[in-house]
């Protein structure tokens, strides 16, 4: 990282160490967790998804039915109520989807913080609903227009803001990634995830766990508590439009290299001259350059597999649980529960897997919609088009 960052960076590391493990930050949180998250989340037996997939038991569990949406506001409550007691008075964030950056405006919002949100500008198009909501919990967000106009340009300036106002400023990453201590930070306030899972299932085993991985902070979560059990971890990784570079972004078992990016050592997809590649997937949370550097360890030791999910196949699982179990995926986790329906029916009854459902799917409806009822969606567009610019001959 920049030398300006070390500083806060420290602080921060410092901070974390105390206040983390003190019996007032965790009464706090956890009363936060219960009255505003909305913990625990529940974990839903699929049976209808089970019984037409055939093979093994499939759980899910819901992270879509906490407060914002998503799995986000764990890590993003958890850093702002960080920062209250550090005496910051000001938070900053970067966001892809705009689940992060939902979650950490609200967040905000709650206990009483200014918020302002990078956002790059192709995002922030794809993304609306979200921006939206952001603006509406009270924080300014900026659409970066630099570079690919994506989730790495907004971190690189959100960087760039809190290395010139950290002291009064927490940067609120929202993946466990980033300099130390980030990584570490990320992981402790999703490992609620994994350790609700443990509760729920009551001795039940498991033969699979799967999480969709971008940055990761889904998968590390639910993952943490099963690293020492007898049970698959699987991490599914943006198949994309296919195998070419900026298709896609399947770092894991393509065309991941390591390098030093945004201030850690990880796989990035990168050329030979180590710059970022482009990339691409359905989803806006999902189509980063790089992986969490311990998910990447732990790819890399055997402990986590990796797959990955094409567009069409997100699209189709999200088709199948909204038909099957009423519940609409976000696209991110839909590669997740892709993979599920893959695996399912090549294992015996007798077996029992979960997905984890990292959000729910109503910020992507301008995504989805549009590339599973085109005409009606477009229909619908210009309707509400007409109805927010009338032409001069509606005026009479």
């Amino acid at each position: 990282m920049a030398e300006v960052l070390r500083r806060p960076l420290e602080e921060l590391e410092e901070a974390f160490h105390r206040f983390f493990p003190s019996p007032e930050f965790q009464t706090k949180l956890a009363l936060l967790q219960e009255q505003y998250i909305g913990r625990p989340t529940p974990l839903l037996f699929a049976e209808r998804a089970t019984q037409e997939l055939g093979g093994a038991r499939l759980y899910i569990k819901l992270e879509g039915l906490a407060n914002t949406g998503a799995h986000k506001i764990n890590n993003a409550l958890g850093q702002a109520l960080l920062a209250k007691m550090m005496g910051k008075t000001r938070i900053i964030a970067e966001t892809g989807a705009g689940q992060h950056g939902v979650a950490t405006a609200a967040a905000s919002a709650r206990l009483g913080l200014p918020c302002t949100v990078y956002m790059g500008e192709v995002d922030v198009r794809r993304q609306r609903p979200n921006v939206f909501l952001m603006e509406l919990f009270g924080a300014t967000v900026v659409p970066v227009t630099s570079g690919t106009k994506t989730l790495k340009d907004a971190v690189n300036e959100a960087l760039r803001d809190w290395s010139a106002s950290w002291e009064t400023t927490h940067y609120l990453l929202g993946s466990a990634l980033g300099p130390a201590p980030f990584p570490d930070i990320v992981r402790e306030f999703q490992a609620v995830i994994g350790r609700e899972v443990k509760h729920q299932l009551n001795g039940t085993p498991l033969e699979a766990i799967i999480a969709c991985v971008g940055g990761g902070s889904n998968a590390i979560g639910i993952f943490s508590a099963f690293l020492d059990d007898p049970v698959r971890l699987i991490g599914v990784e943006a198949g994309g439009l296919g195998p070419n570079i900026g298709q896609n972004a399947v770092r894991m078992t393509q065309a991941g290299r390591l390098g030093i990016v945004q201030g850690y050592k990880s796989l990035f997809i990168l050329d030979e001259d180590g710059q970022v590649e482009r990339t691409h997937s359905v989803s806006a949370g999902l189509d980063y350059a790089g992986i969490g550097p311990e998910l990447a360890y732990l790819g890399k030791t055997g402990r986590v597999e990796f797959q990955s999910a094409s567009d069409q196949e997100a699209l189709d699982a999200l088709k199948f649980f909204a038909r099957t179990e009423g519940i609409v995926f976000a696209l991110e986790s839909a590669h997740a529960g892709a993979y599920a329906m893959k695996l399912a029916p090549t294992l015996p009854p007798t077996s029992t897997i979960l997905v984890n459902m990292s959000g729910r799917g109503d910020k992507d409806i301008f995504i989805t919609a549009k590339a599973l009822q085109p005409n009606k969606w477009r229909e619908f567009l210009l309707s509400e088009a007409a109805s927010i610019h009338p032409t001069e001959n509606s005026h009479g």
